[in-house]
């Protein structure tokens, strides 16, 4: 079975999954809609008719799929749901209509989200045509005579890019509620957010343009990374069947420019891990499923693409792993789960130089994110102070080693470039997990490889921060500014903006000496649930006494759908609902050696 996965975030994780909205009409059909007399098999091949619920007081049926995050974040929900009204003569019944979910998958879905209900196999998308169905998770509410007497969203919390710490309309509950007390439902159509249902097409025989001769290609150069087996994205997009089965979804995320997910404006820097489709792809994918995804000749097809196994930065010359595994529960408690921090000795008696480094987590579903500090032996000090020689040039930087978030790329750097690991160093692993509403464990590592000698220049990481700041209550648009000076020439890497949940712009000027001003980065609308790192095609040249100037924007307004608490004021914090402001920048600074 693929595994849905739910990221990075929320909804990580969440950009990474092919999820749109539903506009639901309040069409005239839907207030009087009667669905017609059906009858599905389960996934153990026992047949459920809807005339089977005539005797309760109503019915609740949920959409389902296998691999949409949306459908799986949701499904602690759908379990509350059908406990809490178990007693009060309703029903529930999940029905699948997916055409590339077997009852296998079906079956494992189940006993993985644990759901207390059945879930039917609409072979043909038949009974879903009938409903008009178009997500998800979908839900519909109906009499015991099949009258739809609601049909839409399960609650508010989850939505495109955004998911609330609980929901302020609970949809499905109020209509049974409303419907249990002899009243009308109040609100009987919602929208809904969710993955398009997979319906069974006929794809077209041929076409100029084909799978195998052009969407292939396409898939391998900028969904792979992940839409692949075993990646942090929900789905694979590896071969033809699958693309067909997601054909809907793709041309809706494509066009929504939803998808690839990358924030970065185009009109200031080049980045080598730019995840964008050109202007061409774009046309030629598009035109390819409105002509009906022809597949073509066989011989057309690309070489499989070869991607890494296991480590991506190949075999590590050395692994270290969390000391301990950590539970992260099904369900997130009332005030979160705090970053967790562990501590690893590397116990080497001389200092290293690491040319690649790659933090890997062991429950991918549930990691958000994942940062690997630098203790300098030498030097003493907690975690969130890690020390180290540059600690006075490089401030809340110094000690970033590598990173893990959904969709960005480990640490590799060029021959002749390498980070220090000072002798009797300790490793940090700052951990962040969202629960994804199945109990999993964690244990994430880092895995090292060496530069063979010690390098011409040193990498460095410096955090151009501000972390005296207060972002008023219901401040839709808050700046917030730092800045920080080279004193000597350094050759610019890379730029990773962080703050959490009420970012929304984030932006990095360079002032030359000259007083020339050059936009390094700007991130229009920042995603938390990205954190990523954009990493230059050609390392840019920063004279001694440049000045990089950082501005964060924050919406700490009810407009925002992921502020905690739009009623307060925020300072800085490590957790969530707290702030950050911080300007990461890889920067590489010849070493006195190599001077002489």
């Amino acid at each position: 079975m693929r595994r849905a996965i739910s990221s990075i975030a929320g909804l990580a994780l969440v950009g990474l999954c092919l999820f749109g909205t539903s506009l639901l009409r309040a069409e005239k059909k839907t207030a009087a809609q009667t669905i017609k007399a059906f009858r599905l098999d389960d996934s153990s091949g026992k047949a459920w008719a809807l005339a089977d619920a005539k005797d309760k007081k109503a019915i609740v049926v949920f959409f389902l799929g296998t691999e949409c995050v949306v459908n799986n974040q949701y499904a602690l929900a759908m379990t509350d749901l059908a406990k809490e009204y178990a007693d009060k003569g309703v029903v529930f019944v999940g029905i699948n209509s997916n055409a590339h979910d077997t009852p296998t998958l079906i079956a494992a879905h189940i006993k993985e989200h644990k759901l207390p209900f059945r879930v039917l196999k609409d072979s043909g998308n038949v009974v879903a045509d009938d409903f008009g169905a178009k997500r998800t998770p979908e839900a519909f509410v109906l009499s015991p005579a099949g009258k739809v007497l609601y049909r839409g969203r399960i609650d508010d919390q989850i939505g495109i890019g955004f998911r609330r710490k609980e929901a302020t309309r609970r949809d499905v509950a109020v209509a049974l509620d409303e419907l249990l007390a002899g009243k009308a439902v109040s609100q009987p159509t919602t929208e809904v957010s969710g993955c398009l249902i997979s319906r069974a097409i006929t794809p077209k025989a041929t076409g100029k343009i084909t799978y195998t001769k052009h969407i292939a290609r396409i898939f391998q150069d900028r969904c792979q990374e992940c839409h692949r087996t075993g990646q942090v994205a929900p789905m694979a997009l590896s071969k033809y069947e699958d693309a067909l089965s997601w054909q809907g979804m793709i041309a809706e995320v494509v066009n929504d420019n939803r998808m690839p997910p990358w924030h970065a404006d185009p009109k200031h820097g080049k980045f080598r891990n730019a995840r964008v489709l050109t202007a061409d792809e774009r046309k030629t994918l598009l035109a390819w499923i409105e002509d009906g995804c022809p597949k073509g000749d066989p011989k057309d097809l690309p070489a499989e693409k070869v991607w890494p196994e296991g480590w991506m930065i190949g075999k590590p010359d050395v692994v270290f792993d969390m000391p301990s595994t950590f539970t992260v529960p099904a369900k997130t408690p009332p005030k979160g789960i705090s970053y967790k921090y562990y501590s690893v000795k590397t116990n080497f008696d001389e200092d290293r130089w690491v040319q690649a480094a790659e933090a890997r987590p062991g429950a991918r579903e549930v990691v958000h994110h994942i940062i690997i500090y630098v203790l300098d032996g030498r030097v003493r000090g907690g975690v969130r102070n890690p020390g180290g020689e540059s600690a006075k040039k490089d401030g809340i930087g110094n000690g970033f080693l590598t990173a893990y978030a959904p969709g960005d790329m480990p640490l590799i750097l060029e021959p002749g470039q390498a980070k220090k690991l000072p002798k009797g160093a300790t490793l940090v692993f700052q951990m962040h997990y969202t629960p994804d509403g199945i109990e999993r464990k964690d244990r994430s590592s880092v895995g090292l490889i060496f530069a063979k000698k010690a390098p011409k220049y040193e990498v460095r990481t410096r955090g151009i921060a501000q972390q005296i700041f207060r972002i008023p209550a219901g401040e839709k648009n808050h700046e917030v500014a730092s800045r920080s000076t080279f004193a000597e020439k350094v050759e610019l890497l890379t730029l990773l903006p962080h703050m959490h949940v009420r970012g929304k712009a984030f932006e990095y000027v360079a002032t030359y000496p000259d007083g020339k001003k050059e936009t390094l980065l700007s991130v229009p609308r920042y995603d938390f649930n990205w954190q990523s790192n954009y990493r230059l095609v050609k390392p840019i040249t920063l004279p001694a006494g440049t000045r990089i100037d950082c501005t964060a924007v924050f919406d700490n307004s009810e407009d925002n759908p992921n502020n905690p608490d739009p009623k307060s004021a925020v300072y800085w914090g490590d957790q969530t609902w707290q702030e950050m402001m911080i300007g990461f920048v890889d920067y590489a600074v010849l070493r006195e050696d190599a001077k002489k």
